[in-house]
């Protein structure tokens, strides 16, 4: 059999980083997009060859790398995961709410979050369909609910991505392609805002999510034991959206 073959946005940290270990471990080849260099130190997926260097808030950068995603995966591609997310915060790290974000913050946010995620799944639906492979976009708890910490254009743009999975799952269907989201809860990373061990201490479960429990998921939606899974979106949160 050959090898198959993930597209990972968003993938220097966190779940990101979690989620190239758990496909490389299935044998994967992964091919990595972020903002950032390859990180030499990197031990995991095929390096700097594997790698596309690229900014998700730049429309014209995302579309011309398209291209070149293209030819790396040479008309076939297995996964597409839209990891990618940013939510920014005020001066002192404050919450940024409808009333002070700026135009252009919203666009940025809006431009990573939930437009790239269109211009990949759409310009790499052939390598898609050619595969009968699956889209996975990581949406939020937020998306559906108002978040102490998570802004209200982050918020926005994962419940606005939510939705395209609906709209994805109908229009890709027809290409042999499943498209599905994964809403990740309080994930333990670098970047958690402080207070975060407060809501975990109130969830069910009563604990913090790890990054490789969303990176098991992700991997399951784009396995052969989804097969007849499409159009959903799938809590990861330790049931903190009861």
């Amino acid at each position: 059999m050959s090898q198959k073959t993930l597209l990972l946005t968003g993938a220097s940290r966190g779940i990101g980083h979690a989620t190239v270990r758990r496909f490389n471990s299935e044998g994967w080849r992964v091919i990595t997009c972020s903002r950032a260099a390859f990180p030499a130190e990197c031990p995991w997926g095929g390096g700097q060859d594997n790698h596309v260097q690229l900014d998700l808030s730049d429309p014209a950068d995302t579309i011309n790398a398209v291209g070149a995603i293209q030819e790396m995966v040479g008309g076939r591609l297995d996964a597409l995961v839209n990891n990618a997310g940013i939510s920014p915060k005020g001066p002192e790290g404050e919450r940024l709410n409808t009333l002070d974000t700026d135009l252009m913050t919203w666009g940025k946010v809006f431009h990573v979050n939930f437009f790239a995620s269109v211009v990949l799944a759409r310009g790499l639906k052939d390598e898609l369909a050619a595969a009968k492979g699956s889209v996975v976009n990581v949406t939020s708890i937020a998306g559906s609910r108002v978040h102490p910490f998570a802004g209200a254009a982050y918020s926005t743009s994962k419940a606005a991505l939510a939705a395209l999975t609906r709209e994805m799952a109908h229009d890709f269907g027809p290409l042999g392609v499943r498209v599905n989201a994964i809403a990740p809860g309080e994930v333990e990373t670098a970047i958690l805002s402080p207070g975060t061990d407060k809501i975990a201490e109130k969830l069910p479960l009563q604990r913090l999510g790890q990054p490789e429990e969303v990176a098991d998921a992700i991997f399951f939606l784009c396995s052969e034991r989804s097969s007849y899974i499409s159009g959903t979106e799938i809590e990861v949160n330790g049931a903190q959206h009861v």
